[in-house]
């Protein structure tokens, strides 16, 4: 089996490294930032933290050199999502397509790419320390279901899951993968934003309680929301907020380092996807376009002469 990472930063490759693990999978990785791909080439990608390993990738930054694959897994930022799948799609003629991306609506950016697509999700987090070099922050699960516009077949989503668990992130092959995506979403979309406000980690964020109780409140507004839908969570995500704050404690959520960075964030994607669905649904969501609003002057002052 091949299989290319389409965006081999913190998530992918975790992804990537895993895979690289499993027999009989053959790994790509496709990405923008050349020292990488050229520190993958050469050493090998490297995992620290939660895994200790080296695994063998081939890397590129050129989409046209990604031979045909089974399998891809798109773990961009979601406002990279069309560039790279656009590069990349060549390679996937006839495979089917996976989005591990946080948010929503990369799926459907995909599916005008690929006639196969996947909807997914996942919990295990990272940062790049260095070029092939990235910290396994958290393990979790990770689910896997048919986008339900343009699906891969339930088989295909079987597989793909069977070989990252066999590579070691264990991951979940379901019929509807809807209600792990929005457990995901409603619980990044009621911490990330607060902590790349506030510049705290996840679990300084959950200590004070001004803070846990608008956590609380864009939960709620993002519940609501899914149940216009007709979507079932399948986990609590005031329990999940909860056991982060134990065992990622001092975890920098992606949205803050984006922040510390000053890089653009997935606001968008986050309490924006949020809000966007609230209005098609008739549904209010006040706290998460004041949220949204909030990310988005954070990242205007960049640019404002000082």
């Amino acid at each position: 089996m091949r299989v290319c990472i389409v965006g081999c930063g913190a998530v992918g490759s975790l992804f990537a490294a895993h895979l690289a693990q499993a027999d009989g999978v053959e790994v790509w990785a496709y990405d923008v930032v050349r020292p990488h791909v050229d520190a993958i080439n050469r050493d090998g990608l490297r995992l620290t933290g939660e895994a200790d390993l080296v695994a063998s990738v081939r890397a590129t930054s050129d989409g046209s050199q990604i031979p045909p694959c089974e399998y891809g897994i798109v773990a961009t930022k979601s406002m990279f999502t069309r560039p790279a799948i656009e590069a990349s799609a060549q390679a996937f003629a006839d495979g089917a397509v996976a989005s591990v991306q946080n948010g929503v609506g990369n799926e459907e950016v995909i599916a005008e790419y690929v006639d196969r697509v996947i909807r997914g999700t996942t919990f295990p987090a990272g940062h790049v320390i260095a070029p092939g070099v990235v910290g396994m922050d958290t393990r979790g699960d990770t689910w896997l279901g048919p986008f339900e516009p343009r699906p891969a077949s339930i088989d295909q989503v079987r597989t793909l899951a069977d070989a990252i668990t066999a590579g070691g992130m264990n991951t979940k092959a379901l019929e509807d993968a809807r209600g792990a995506q929005w457990t995901k979403l409603i619980f990044n979309a009621a911490t990330n934003p607060i902590g790349a406000l506030t510049g705290l980690t996840h679990g300084r964020v959950c200590e004070l309680p001004e803070l846990r109780r608008l956590v609380s409140a864009l939960i709620d507004e993002g519940e609501a929301v899914a149940d216009s839908l007709g979507i079932g969570l399948d986990s609590d995500p005031e329990q999940l907020v909860d056991h982060a704050a134990e065992v990622a404690y001092e975890h920098r959520a992606s949205m803050l380092q984006d922040v510390l960075a000053k890089r653009a964030t997935e606001i968008d994607a986050m309490n924006g996807g949020i809000a966007k669905f609230g209005a098609q649904q008739g549904v209010p969501t006040p706290l998460n376009l004041a949220i949204a609003a909030l990310v988005k002057g954070l990242e205007r002052s960049w640019s404002q002469p000082q």
